[in-house]
């Protein structure tokens, strides 16, 4: 299968359309956050404008020349179809999945959803009023301003916090404008906060002031990193194992500290990690 290659401001200019390019669509678990548990219409989008060391979808980074899309929930039966994609087509896709009662959600993942907003702010409310159900948008949190395009269509946002340490990326004053404009609009929000063996404790201090300046009661996940063999890192398609060391999940005492300290500032502080990899489900 072909593959488009882009850095990073192609990746912005190229998801700027009414267009999409997309991974999948398909049926299933929610391993993360304050949905999981719960049965989504997963929606994954191609293009990410972040490089994080700990991702572990790094095939969205770049636009694939075909997306797959399933054609009975849950049951891994793949069509493939030409990228790019119309709303009106994604639409129907989604509309296939929504057999009555199975799902609770959709699902808006990546790579990064907000390079699309232009696509999402047409999308959403047209698939929201044809399945009846909820949208969830989960997001690096660093783009504020494309997310006032879609935020009258969502219903729930699961908002990263990147710390430098574990991520490679500094986006403290995006996540804090992103934050807070959710609040502004009455939407609800949770953070995820990916954790390592190597994580200073200073870094989950100031996410934790972070999220107290705009509302100490939104939730927190501290999520304990899921150790990879490697990533793709660049345009290149590199293989770098070595680039930054394998990440390693901290110790039980460890995450104890950290709820705890977090808990003397925030309401809720959970520690939770990605329960659909504990079940085989990619």
């Amino acid at each position: 299968m072909l593959t488009f290659f882009f850095d990073r401001a192609d990746a912005m200019t190229i998801a700027q359309t009414t267009t999409a390019r997309l991974v999948e669509v398909f049926s299933a678990i929610q391993g993360e956050g304050l949905n999981i548990g719960t049965r989504q219409i997963f929606v994954r989008f191609a293009l990410c404008d972040l490089r994080c060391f700990y991702c572990d979808s790094p095939q969205t980074w770049f636009a694939p020349a075909s997306c797959r899309v399933e054609r009975t929930p849950g049951l891994r039966d793949f069509d493939n179809y030409p990228n790019p994609v119309s709303v009106e087509m994604l639409s129907s896709w989604v509309e296939r999945q929504n057999r009555p009662g199975l799902h609770e959600s959709i699902s808006i993942t990546g790579g990064e959803p907000l390079l699309h907003a232009p696509f999402l702010s047409a999308f959403l409310p047209l698939v929201r009023e044809k399945t009846k159900l909820p949208i969830y948008l989960e997001t690096g949190g660093h783009r504020p301003q494309q997310l006032q395009l879609v935020l009258p269509y969502v219903d729930l946002v699961g908002m990263d916090i990147k710390l430098p340490s574990t991520s490679g990326e500094t986006c403290w004053t995006e996540h804090e404008a992103f934050l807070k404009a959710c609040r502004e609009a009455d939407v609800s929000v949770f953070t995820k906060i990916v954790v390592c063996d190597r994580t200073p404790t200073q870094e989950l201090e100031r996410a934790a002031q972070l999220i107290r300046r705009i509302d100490r009661s939104i939730p927190v996940f501290l999520q304990p990193v899921t150790p990879l063999n490697g990533v793709l890192r660049g345009q290149n398609e590199t293989l770098r194992k070595d680039a930054f060391r394998e990440s390693v999940a901290p110790s039980p005492n460890l995450v104890l500290a950290w709820q705890t300290m977090m808990k003397r500032t925030l309401l809720d502080v959970r520690v939770i990690p990605q329960t659909h990899k504990m079940l085989g489900q990619l």
